[in-house]
């Protein structure tokens, strides 16, 4: 995963470090203390899980990427999937990489009669480890995940092309999409 740090990033870290510096200092100046090591992991412990909810939290509201123009089309002659589309860089600062995650769900003739929750996906314990289930077990849906831009300045734009394998058992596809900014 790319990530790039902006100057929220570092903002963050430099905040919680008097947290760290100051917790060890306290344990370190406690003669009398034979937990002193236990004290020191614990601040530790409370810096990390600060600085990555703060981190989470910065990337999620200074790097927003929005998604135009998404279209698919089915090659016959490849038994593909082409999706196209362009993604643009909303937000004031850099991003790293720009995910695009597609979901295709298969479609029958009688898609009014067919409850939605009612397609197959192997998935669970039982498919996994114990060996339940066949080879012939199709899914209905298929996700999959795709970098489609890398190193976005702000307002910068991408045109991307991904194809998906048209799997034989559908008789038509849905698809639904997603999209992430690291």
């Amino acid at each position: 995963m790319i990530t790039l740090f902006n100057i929220w990033h570092y903002l963050v870290i430099f905040m919680l470090l008097p947290v760290l510096v100051g917790g060890v200092f306290l344990a370190l100046k406690d003669e009398n203390s034979k937990y002193r090591v236990e004290i020191i992991v614990s601040f530790f412990l409370v810096f990390l899980f600060l600085s990555g909810i703060g981190i989470y939290a910065v990337d999620k509201n200074t790097k927003v990427a929005k998604l135009y123009r998404l279209e698919n089309k089915r090659n016959l002659n490849t038994e593909k999937i082409m999706f196209s589309g362009v993604v643009r860089n909303e937000g004031n600062y850099e991003i790293g990489e720009v995910i695009l995650e597609i979901k295709i769900e298969n479609t029958t003739s009688n898609a009014a009669n067919v409850d939605r929750g009612s397609y197959f996906v192997p998935s669970g314990f039982l498919y996994s480890f114990l060996g339940f289930g066949s080879k012939d077990d199709k899914p209905s849906r298929i996700e999959e995940k795709f970098t489609v831009a890398e190193n976005l300045k702000p307002g910068e734009t991408k045109d991307f092309i991904i194809y998906i394998d048209y799997p034989p058992h559908f008789q038509g596809f849905a698809s639904s999409s997603a999209i992430y900014a690291h």
